[in-house]
């Protein structure tokens, strides 16, 4: 959600050993709410206190039968561990455009590869604050990307994704209420519900 560029969401500034967590070290864009880049904030301090608002993306994946594949964060993410979020989530790097930032998310986290898909695309951009309990809060003016899936092959990394399911978006988009069992991300719900 590994290597330094993996991960959504902020991760514990300390191991239970005392040990520095690697993603201690990470920055993201902050921006204002028409998503200007002003400076790099380390990424803890984003998703920490009242936080600082910062660029990230949500994209969704389909297959060719309008069914969209949602992914179950782990267990260990600190934030909305568990919840159920479109296909892959995160923030790009400084110099690195969104399109960019989610064709790498799509392979490390499941193992996407270019090749299964050849039309993705910003679709929509909003901004969000939520907080998680006392634990955290996202603060996200956050751009939504689709694509389909040409070849629906899937190679997910265990310690990004806890689980896959593919569900029929126009049902969902109609009854989300019939999938409240799921624990939605904020930031998916917001993009699911502003579709169409």
């Amino acid at each position: 959600m590994s290597t330094p560029a993996a991960g959504d969401d902020a991760d514990p500034p300390a191991a239970t050993d005392g040990e520095t967590h690697p993603n201690a070290a990470q920055d993201v864009i902050a921006v204002d709410e028409n998503d200007e880049p002003s400076e790099l904030v380390n990424r803890l301090d984003a998703h920490t206190g009242d936080g600082v608002r910062h660029r990230a993306f949500t994209a969704l994946l389909f297959d060719g039968s309008g069914n969209l594949l949602l992914a179950q964060r782990s267990p260990e993410k600190r934030l909305w561990d568990t919840c159920w979020d479109g296909t892959v989530a995160s923030h790009p790097r400084e110099g690195e455009t969104q399109v960019e930032a989610t064709r790498k998310r799509l392979e490390e986290e499941l193992g996407v590869t270019p090749d299964q898909y050849d039309d993705l695309r910003t679709t929509d951009r909003f901004e969000y604050k939520r907080y998680y309990f006392d634990e955290g809060i996202e603060w996200e003016v956050c751009t939504v990307l689709k694509a389909t899936l040409t070849d629906t092959s899937l190679a997910p990394d265990e310690e990004e994704v806890g689980g896959l399911l593919w569900v029929p978006y126009e049902h969902l988009h109609e009854n989300p209420r019939w999938y409240r069992q799921l624990d939605l991300c904020p930031w998916f719900e917001i993009a699911m519900r502003r579709d169409f």
